[in-house]
C-alpha cells in the first residue's frame, strides 16, 4: 500500500503525520518512507537515518553542433519551454528551462543537436529503526524538481507498506509526488488559511481520482467551519491531533511524537487501521 501525505499550504504538520505514521507501522510491518519534498527535505530531522547509497539524477539538455546547423529554427518552434531559441545564424540554449524531453534533437533535420546530462540534484537512501528511507534534493538555484521526484518514487518497494511525504501546496511537484498512490492524507490546520489552501488540495486530489481522507493538526475543538466544510463535501476525519504544549516543544527539538507519548502512537496505528478499512 503506497500512501501519500499532502496538504494544501505548508506549516501544517504533513512531516509530522508522515514520519510518526511510518514509525508506528515499523514494529509490525515493513515500512519505507519517501521524502518527495526535494526543495525542503526534513523528513531526515526526525527519524535521523543512516545513508547508504547517495545517486546523482539529471536530465539530458541540448548542445548544438554550429558546423552542421543550417539555422532552420525546427528546435525553437518544437520547444514549449523557450529553453532553445534561433537568432539569425546564431542557436540559443537556456538549460534551466530545459525538461529534457528530447524533441529538438529528434526533429533537427541537419541532426545537428546531441545530448548532455545536466546534474540537478540527488537521491540518497538508508536506513532508520526498522524503516527503508529515501530523499531527494534538488539542488540549489535547480527549478526541476519533478524528475528528482520521479527518481525517489522509484525506490518504492511494492511489497511494503510506503508513506511519501509530498512537498506543500498543489503544483506539479505535489501531482508527481501523490499520482499512482493508493490513499492520501491531507494534513490541515482549524484556520481560515488552512480551510482554504485545503479547498484546493481537496479538488487536486479528486481531480486524480485517488481516495483521500484530512488530519487536523492542532485542533483547538473550535473547527465549526472545517467540520461544516467536511459534512458538505462528504470527507472523513482520519484523526485529530490536539493543540498541546509538549506536543510543539518535542517537535521544535527534532524528537520523535511516538518516543515520548503513547496517546500519539495509538492515535498513528489507529489512523492506519481506518485507511486499510476503506480499501
Amino acid at each position: 500500500m503506497i500512501i501519500a501525505v499532502a496538504s494544501g499550504k505548508g506549516g501544517t504538520g504533513k512531516t509530522l503525520v508522515a514520519t510518526s505514521l511510518a514509525l508506528s507501522l515499523s514494529e509490525e510491518h515493513h515500512v519505507q518512507l519517501l521524502d518527495c519534498d526535494v526543495e525542503e527535505p526534513n523528513d531526515h530531522i526526525f527519524i535521523k537515518p543512516t545513508i547508504t547509497d547517495r545517486e546523482t539524477v539529471s536530465i539530458p539538455v541540448p548542445v548544438v553542433d554550429e558546423a552542421k546547423c543550417s539555422h532552420c529554427g525546427k528546435c525553437a518552434a518544437v520547444c514549449a519551454y523557450h529553453a532553445i531559441a534561433v537568432i539569425k545564424d546564431k542557436v540559443l540554449t537556456f538549460p534551466e528551462l530545459c525538461h529534457g524531453c528530447g524533441a529538438c534533437s529528434y526533429l533537427c533535420p541537419e541532426k545537428a543537436i546531441t545530448e548532455e546530462n545536466r546534474a540537478i540534484g540527488a537521491v540518497e537512501t538508508g536506513y532508520s529503526n526498522g524503516i527503508g528511507f529515501t530523499h531527494g534534493r534538488l539542488a540549489i538555484g535547480q527549478p526541476m524538481a519533478t524528475p528528482i521526484i520521479r527518481k525517489v518514487k522509484e525506490k518504492a518497494d511494492q511489497h511494503e507498506i510506503v508513506i511519501i511525504d509530498a512537498s506543500p501546496g498543489t503544483s506539479c511537484p505535489v501531482i508527481e509526488a501523490v499520482r499512482d498512490t493508493d490513499y492520501v492524507i491531507l494534513v490541515t490546520e482549524p484556520t481560515p488559511f488552512g480551510l482554504s489552501d485545503l479547498k484546493l488540495a481537496v479538488e487536486m486530489t479528486r481531480e486524480l481520482d485517488i481516495p483521500f481522507g484530512v488530519v487536523i493538526n492542532r485542533d483547538m475543538d473550535t473547527t465549526s467551519v472545517l467540520e461544516d466544510y467536511f459534512e458538505r463535501e462528504n470527507i472523513d476525519i482520519l484523526a485529530r491531533i490536539p493543540l498541546r504544549r509538549d506536543i510543539a516543544e518535542t517537535v521544535s527539538r527534532g524528537n520523535m511524537l511516538l518516543d515520548y507519548n503513547n496517546e500519539i502512537r495509538n492515535i498513528f496505528q489507529s489512523l492506519f487501521e481506518l485507511i486499510a478499512s476503506k480499501r
